[in-house]
């Protein structure tokens, strides 16, 4: 990604989680961030037009880490910035989250009124957008997921799926330059789950939002550009999706799973198969294994 501009730097980042004593004293957890689901010393670039998937177990310090990026959480020691401006900064916090938006992983707790255009129009009002403006930037953002036609219906009637892609497209009604989506398919069906992943690469490609994925879901992250992996608050690995899921054993020892084609290929491989293990395709790793097979 060095040809592409660098707009989010993360450096020395730690945030390390507290606990109270039973007198009301804070008690910081001194050396196990993962036990606190927190990060220690984390630092990375994420690029402009890039699609950034990070990856962890529970408790990894992913969602931490997403919510340092538009200063949900501000770091104990370290910096964050964003296009130029410090997470620190009060006075620069605004700014930062109209250029990062955030989905999570429940829509509901992100539906504010009752009528899916006024939801998607709330975002524009509250900073102050001229009213013809958020007209354009409603119609816009619910074309752009595919949900213009629901634009007077009521999101409680939705599916999980449609509410999710109307939860972006209150996002994107701020026309921010960077979306991170945290554990936003966790709650959804397999169905619901392929509308918004649609949704963001479509996003990523034809309007070049920067899109940083958060999941637990190792089949999600394949089409990503760079995949960051994290354990006990660290990062452990980074690369493209084949570099990555190539390592077998270390994404395992990490808690994760591989993608289901990829963990065939291996399985596979163990018993005498020679096939190669970055491929994700059910089409091409049937054609491997005919062609091995056919050598038998």
């Amino acid at each position: 990604m060095c040809n592409k501009k660098e707009i989010i730097k993360v450096k020395d980042l730690t945030y390390i989680y507290t606990s109270v004593d039973d007198e009301g004293n804070e008690i910081k957890v001194e050396s196990d961030a993962k036990q606190a689901n927190g990060l220690q010393g984390v630092s990375l670039s994420v690029y402009e037009g890039e699609f950034l998937a990070l990856v962890g177990h529970n408790g990894s310090g992913k969602s931490t880490l997403a919510k340092t990026l538009n200063a949900l959480i501000v770091p104990q020691s370290g910096d964050v910035e964003v296009f130029g401006l410090n997470t620190k900064s009060y006075r620069d916090v605004p700014e930062i989250r109209r250029n990062v938006g955030m989905v999570f992983q429940n829509p509901d707790n992100q539906m504010v009124a009752s009528i899916v255009e006024d939801d998607v129009a709330f975002g524009p009002e509250n900073i102050g957008v001229p009213q013809p403006e958020i007209v354009e930037r409603v119609n816009w953002a619910l074309s752009a997921v595919k949900m213009q036609d629901f634009a007077k219906r009521t999101p409680t009637k939705m599916s999980g799926g449609q509410k999710q892609r109307i939860a972006i497209a209150g996002v994107l009604a701020l026309k921010p330059k960077v979306i991170v989506l945290d554990e936003s398919t966790a709650m959804l069906d397999p169905q619901g789950r392929k509308e918004v992943l649609d949704t963001v690469k479509r996003l990523n490609k034809q309007e070049n939002i920067t899109i940083i994925l958060i999941t637990h879901f190792m089949d999600e992250v394949l089409d990503a550009d760079r995949v960051i992996a994290l354990d006990g608050g660290k990062i452990v690995m980074q690369g493209t999706p084949k570099e990555i899921f190539a390592q077998e054993q270390k994404v395992r020892e990490i808690g994760l799973d591989l993608p289901v084609v990829s963990d065939l290929a291996h399985q596979l491989n163990k018993v005498g198969f020679n096939l190669s293990t970055d491929v994700f395709e059910v089409e091409k790793l049937g054609d491997e294994i005919c062609q091995s097979l056919s050598k038998i």
